[in-house]
């Protein structure tokens, strides 16, 4: 992936960072005295989970990308998908719980999708990389 992986690494760590950032947030910045106000924390919190958990699943795809053991084509499609699915998904929650329209909802299932074709990609490069 060669300076490419320097980009997604500067990704992961700023989506890292945020998801940091959102997941603080909804441990003391809301009114949790309110129905709305714990919603709104679990929808942040769920969605401060997936995006962390994908930012480090970034940097662990170009790590192995870097180190030949995934197909860099499809490792970079992975990382592309991650990222989609790290904008959809915590996006759709982050909206909600801020009072966006209800049917930001839609969007979450999207999101996740592409998580999931993410970490199939993932496999399938690990069994097409270069043998040798």
């Amino acid at each position: 992936m060669g300076e490419a992986a320097r980009i997604w690494i500067v990704v992961a760590a700023a989506s890292g960072a945020i998801s940091v950032i959102v997941g603080a947030f909804a441990a003391h910045g809301l009114d949790l005295r309110t129905e709305a106000g714990l919603k709104a924390k679990d929808w942040l919190q769920t969605g401060s989970h997936y995006q962390m958990v994908h930012a480090l699943a970034m940097l662990g795809v170009c790590a192995l990308a870097g180190a030949g053991l995934l197909n860099a084509r499809l490792a970079l499609l992975a990382l592309w998908l991650f990222l989609a699915g790290s904008v959809l998904f915590p996006g759709a929650l982050y909206s909600l719980s801020f009072g966006g329209p209800r049917w930001f909802g839609a969007v979450a299932p999207i999101g996740g999708l592409a998580f999931i074709a993410g970490w199939v990609l993932v496999a399938i490069a690990a069994l097409k990389r270069p043998i040798g």
